[in-house]
C-alpha cells in the first residue's frame, strides 16, 4: 500500500504546553488555557488575527457540561469572529482537522489546543462512558481494570513481564526529569498493585493540563520558524469497538495508520508514544517495529503527565519540538483513544537537512 503524499508542505512551527499539576481548583479552564495560547503566539510572532483557523480538542465528560468547550474560546477570542471548529477527543484529532484544513488551502495557518481538567471527578469511571452503551458500559469497567487485562494478555503471550514493565516507567520518569512540565519526574517505586498485574507505577497519574500547536504551509513556516516539523504524512484509524473480538497484544490500526503515514519508508530516530500504561508502550513498540536504536518518549511520555484530550496532541508537540532545536531528524508521534489503544493516530515528521 502506497502512502499517500500531500501536495502541500505544512509544519508544526511552534509548541507550548502548560505544567501538568494533580490539581488546578484555583484555576477555570480558561486560566489554564490562555498562557498556553499566549506562549505558542509568543514564539511566532503571530497575532491571533493572523491565525486562519483555529481548532480545539477537549471531553465535555470531563467538564460535566455540554458545550463547556465554547468556554474556554474566551482564551482565544471569539470576536472578531473567527474561523473555528472543535473536537470531542484529543487535541491530535484537532491537529489532524486542522492540517487537512491547511492541505486544501483554506487556510495558511492554524491554531490548534486542547486541555482537560480529570482532578475534580473519577476519571477512571468518566472513561467507561466510552465503552458500548449496549453491552461494556452497563458493567462499569473502568480504564484501569481494562489495562490490566491487555498487560495480563501480553505476560500469557510471554511478550513481556513485570521487570520489563518496571523498566519502562523507571525509564520514562526519568527521562522527565528533563522536562520542566512533566507532573511525575524522576525514579519512584512501583508502588502497590492497582489491578494485578498492573501496579501504581505503570499507570498514569491523574492531573490536569493543557498544550497547543501553530501550524504553518509553505514558505510562511520557513518564516516562522527557523527549522520547521514538516508533517510528511498522518493517518488514524480504529479497532473494533468490541474488546472481545481483539487481539489485544497487537494493534493492527497503528501498523496500518504508520503504514499510511509513510512510517515505514525510512527510519526514525525519535518515537513519542501516547502510552499511558507501560503494557501499552510494549503493544505499539511492537506494532511500530521500533528497535532498540529509537528513542522512546524522551520527554517521559503518558506515564509521566497524562491530561486527558491533550496528552495526544503533546506527544506530536515534543517530537515537534526535537525537530525544532536539532535533537532529531525524523520523528514519529502517536495518540489514542479509547479503551486498551482502540483508536491511533500516527505521525511522521522530519526537519529540513543541510544538502
Amino acid at each position: 500500500m502506497t502512502p499517500h503524499r500531500p501536495d502541500r508542505e505544512v509544519a508544526i512551527v511552534a509548541f507550548a504546553q502548560s505544567d501538568h499539576r494533580r490539581r488546578t481548583d484555583d484555576l477555570s479552564e480558561v486560566e489554564m488555557v490562555m498562557p498556553v495560547l499566549h506562549e505558542v503566539l509568543r514564539q511566532t510572532g503571530l497575532k491571533t488575527s493572523d491565525i486562519g483557523f483555529t481548532c480545539s480538542g477537549s471531553s465535555d465528560y470531563l467538564a460535566g457540561r455540554a458545550f463547556s468547550f465554547t468556554m474556554a474560546l474566551d482564551g482565544v477570542g471569539a470576536w472578531p469572529p473567527i474561523s473555528e471548529s472543535h473536537v470531542e477527543t484529543d487535541g491530535a484529532w484537532a491537529l489532524y482537522e486542522a492540517w487537512v484544513k491547511l492541505l486544501t488551502g483554506q487556510a495558511d495557518t492554524a491554531l490548534v489546543y486542547s486541555y482537560g481538567k480529570a482532578s475534580p471527578g473519577s476519571v477512571r469511571d468518566v472513561l467507561t462512558r466510552q465503552l458500548d452503551p449496549y453491552y461494556l458500559a452497563p458493567l462499569w469497567p473502568d480504564s484501569v481494570s481494562l489495562a490490566a487485562l491487555q498487560a495480563q494478555a501480553l505476560l500469557d503471550a510471554g511478550a513481556t513481564d513485570e521487570p520489563a514493565l518496571a523498566a519502562i516507567a523507571a525509564r520514562s520518569r526519568e527521562d522527565a526529569t528533563a522536562n520542566p512540565h512533566a507532573q511525575l519526574p524522576g525514579a519512584r517505586p512501583q508502588g502497590e498493585y492497582l489491578v494485578r498485574p498492573l501496579r501504581t507505577g505503570d499507570c498514569p497519574p491523574i492531573g490536569d493540563g493543557a498544550a497547543a500547536v501553530i501550524l504553518a504551509a509553505g514558505d510562511l513556516a520557513r518564516e516562522l520558524c527557523a527549522r520547521p516539523a514538516w508533517i510528511r504524512g498522518m493517518d488514524h484509524r480504529i479497532e473494533a469497538h468490541s474488546l472481545g473480538v481483539r487481539d489485544l497484544t497487537d494493534s493492527p490500526s497503528t501498523r496500518l495508520a504508520a503504514e499510511r503515514a509513510g512510517a515505514f519508508e525510512a527510519p526514525v530516530d525519535t518515537a513519542e508514544l501516547h502510552a499511558p500504561f507501560t503494557s501499552q508502550e510494549i503493544v505499539l513498540r511492537r506494532a511500530l517495529g521500533l528497535g532498540d536504536g529509537v528513542r522512546i518518549n524522551p520527554s517521559g511520555g503518558a506515564l509521566a503527565a497524562n491530561p486527558v484530550m491533550a496528552a495526544g496532541l503533546i506527544r506530536l508537540g515534543e517530537a515537534a519540538a526535537r525537530i525544532h532545536r536539532g535533537d532529531s531528524d525524523r520523528a514519529l508521534a502517536h495518540a489514542t483513544s479509547g479503551p486498551c489503544l482502540q483508536q491511533n493516530l500516527v505521525a511522521v515528521l522530519e526537519g529540513d537537512t543541510d544538502a
